[in-house]
Order: C-alpha cells, then sequence, then structure tokens
C-alpha cells in the first residue's frame, strides 16, 4: 500500500498555508513540484550559474549535475544515457523530430496520426503534407474514443514511415496497448512514436521493454520542472538528420537540441529519480516497483469517482468506465462550458479545468463541441480519499 502522508510530505505544496482545503484536480495540465526538485534548482541557481563543462569548480560541478539527471533518469526508464534529451517542451521536441523525418523520407512517404492525440504529436506530422508527405489517420470509436489496433492494420503499408500515437490521451484517458501496436508497426517497417505525456505522471513507464522509438514526456508534469524528455533509440537517433549545432552531430543526446539546454532545469530533474528512491526505500521495493505502487493506489481512488459519474444523465463520461484500463484524468461533456463548471467547482475548494485541453480533434471525433469543451478532473498518486469525496460532494452541488 502507499503511504500517501509519506507521499505528501515530500511536496512543499501541501504544506502551504494559501493552498489549505483546496484539492488540485488539474494534474494532467502540470503536477506539484517535488522537494528533491526545489533543493536541486535552488543549489544550482546559488552555486552552479555559471556555463557547466569548464575546468573550475563551480562549472565543473554543474556539468557533472547535468549529466546525473540524464543518466539516472535514462536508467530508471530502461534506455541508455545518451538516448535520453532534454528540450523546452515535449511540444519542441516533437517539431524538432518532424523536421529531421521530413529530411529523413522520401517523396510518397507516409505518416500515421491519430485524432485521439494531444496537438504536440499530432500538428507536427500533420504539417508535413505540406511538403508532399502522405498523413493517414487512425481514428477513434466515435462512441467510445478507443483506439482499434485492427483499424491501424488497415493503414499500413510499405509506405508508412512512421506511426505517432498518444500512450494515453489526454481527455480519453484509455491506456493503448503500446507493445502491441508497436508491434504491428515495426512488422510492417514504420517507426513508433508515442507521446506518453498523459501517462508518465502515473509512474515512470519502463520504455526500453515498450519497443518505441520515440518516447515523449513532459518533466513539469512528473514533478519536476519545465522541461521537454525525449528518448530517441540509437539506431533511429543516429539515422536522422542532425537538427543541432554540426560540431554537436555525433553527439546522441545533443542532435535534436538545437538550442542550449536550460542548464539548472535539466540538473533539477536527477530531483524527479530522487523521488522515486525515496519511495522505494520507505516502502522497501525496488524503484521500478513505485510505478505500480502509484497506479495501484490511483486506479483504487478512480473506481468510486467513475462510479458516481457514470450513471448521470446531464454527464457523458468520455473513456473507460473501469479504473484499470485507464490513467485518472476525467473529462466530462456537459450541457454548459467545462470552463463554467471549473469555476463553480473552486468556490468548493476544487481545483479543475474546463476547455479543450489542445485536443479539440478527440472531441471532435466524438462529437463534442471543442468551443464547449469539457470539465476535466485529473489526479495522481499523491491525491487522498477525502479529496475524491471532497469532489464528489462538489460535483453533487454544482451538476
Amino acid at each position: 500500500m502507499l503511504d500517501v502522508d509519506f507521499v505528501r510530505a515530500q511536496f512543499p505544496a501541501f504544506a502551504e498555508p494559501s493552498l489549505q482545503g483546496q484539492a488540485f484536480f488539474e494534474n494532467a495540465g502540470g503536477s506539484y513540484t517535488c522537494q528533491p526538485v526545489i533543493d536541486r534548482l535552488t543549489r544550482f541557481y546559488t552555486q552552479r550559474k555559471v556555463q557547466p563543462y569548464a575546468p573550475y569548480e563551480a562549472s565543473r560541478l554543474g556539468g557533472e549535475e547535468m549529466d546525473e539527471a540524464r543518466t539516472r533518469l535514462a536508467a530508471l526508464l530502461g534506455v541508455e544515457g545518451d538516448e535520453l534529451s532534454f528540450g523546452p517542451s515535449t511540444t519542441q521536441n516533437t517539431y524538432v523530430l518532424a523536421q529531421a523525418f521530413r529530411q529523413f523520407m522520401a517523396p510518397g512517404d507516409a505518416i500515421v496520426v491519430t485524432n485521439q492525440d494531444h496537438e504536440a504529436n499530432s500538428g507536427p506530422w500533420r504539417r508535413l503534407a505540406d511538403d508532399g508527405f502522405e498523413i493517414r489517420e487512425w481514428r477513434i470509436d466515435p462512441e467510445t474514443g478507443h483506439l482499434d489496433p485492427a483499424d491501424l492494420e488497415q493503414l499500413l503499408d510499405e509506405k508508412v514511415r512512421l506511426v505517432c500515437f498518444p500512450h494515453c490521451s489526454n481527455v480519453m484517458g484509455e491506456i493503448n496497448p503500446v507493445v502491441e501496436i508497436t508491434a504491428l508497426a515495426h512488422a510492417a517497417g514504420a517507426f513508433v512514436c508515442v507521446d506518453g505525456v498523459s501517462y508518465a505522471p502515473h509512474g515512470f513507464p519502463d520504455v526500453g521493454s515498450l519497443g518505441a522509438d520515440i518516447y515523449l514526456f513532459s518533466s513539469y508534469k512528473t514533478y519536476g520542472p519545465h522541461q521537454g524528455i525525449m528518448v530517441l533509440r540509437r539506431a533511429l537517433g543516429m539515422a536522422l538528420p542532425n537538427q543541432g549545432h554540426v560540431f554537436n552531430g555525433d553527439v546522441l543526446y545533443k542532435r535534436f537540441t538545437p538550442a542550449g539546454p536550460d542548464h539548472a532545469q535539466v540538473a533539477a530533474c536527477a530531483g524527479m529519480v530522487d523521488y522515486v528512491d525515496t519511495l522505494a526505500a520507505h516502502h522497501k521495493v525496488a524503484p521500478g516497483a513505485v510505478h505500480d505502487l502509484m497506479r495501484a493506489h490511483e486506479v483504487a481512488l478512480l473506481q468510486p469517482l467513475l462510479d458516481a459519474l457514470k450513471g448521470r444523465n446531464s454527464v457523458r463520461l468520455l473513456g473507460p468506465e473501469r479504473a484499470e484500463g485507464r490513467a485518472p484524468t476525467v473529462a466530462l461533456a456537459l450541457n454548459r462550458p467545462g470552463e463554467a463548471v471549473a469555476a463553480e467547482l473552486a468556490p468548493h475548494g476544487i481545483m479543475a479545468g474546463g476547455g479543450d485541453f489542445y485536443a479539440g480533434r478527440v472531441l471532435q471525433g466524438m462529437g463534442v463541441d471543442p468551443d464547449r469543451g469539457v470539465l476535466r478532473l485529473s489526479f495522481t498518486h499523491y491525491t487522498t480519499q477525502s479529496e475524491i469525496d471532497q469532489l464528489i460532494e462538489a460535483l453533487d452541488a454544482v451538476l
């Protein structure tokens, strides 16, 4: 069992007087930051805020902390150290990758995207249609929002070079079978790009075992600073054209970072691994098992919320009704704008969000007006049962 009191003690936000009584249900937009990240960021800004990798002490230590973050995070994700790189955001990382594929592909090549994706893993790829490449859309079921791998098989042929899809949608919440989908794409000779932004906050995945060629997520949603984190497996990464400085072309983790990284934020990302290690030590499990502890806690809290929502006539619950198959990101289509309902929840101490969440294509695919949007209620492993109860009571009052 996850020790939630111990977990919350690692996050200064829960001791902040101005946040007392407020239950945070907009974690899909960005999580609270854990203390080890704050400590490392503070230390870097106060002791190491110089150009790193020079021979003097402050610079040498700054470079070592940046290298530590990359090495330890890669190990947590089950990949090689140079297969992980940092960028200013996941959207920016995807855009840089799209430019590399634009140079890498040949006329007539195709890319498969989905209408279940957040715009970050859809828009940059779709723009390649302007350069003459074919974009094929793998579409969701309009009733359930489900992506059926059998439908993907119908889109795959020798022209497809890349298949892009989310580990889970930032409004649907359903966890897609990455291993199965990746195997289908690889069998057809295509590479795979997985958007893990909405999954990684619920337990850092073993990217190495998933098989994907590219895996993307954002550290500000995994209790860290505002960085985009990209895993790019070596075979593909060294085959794609260098997008960085010419003198960095032989270094895998620099090839797709055109601008210099934010040194302090990169170094602070090691604090996310410190946090996982702290939880592992406290619960007497291996660091890799922290994923399962987080997920088990979330599933136990999520099912009562889903049960309280799915029977309401005025509410359309998007995504699966069973907690085991989804992340705790719950979107509700209502008869009024989602943002307005979020505002009504605020006086009840519920911090939630409303809108389209850059997922207008999936809302349109399910017949939901993106202008009206949805109410999104998202939590993570530091949420408590009492906060779920507070949310359900607030929804009873507002809905």
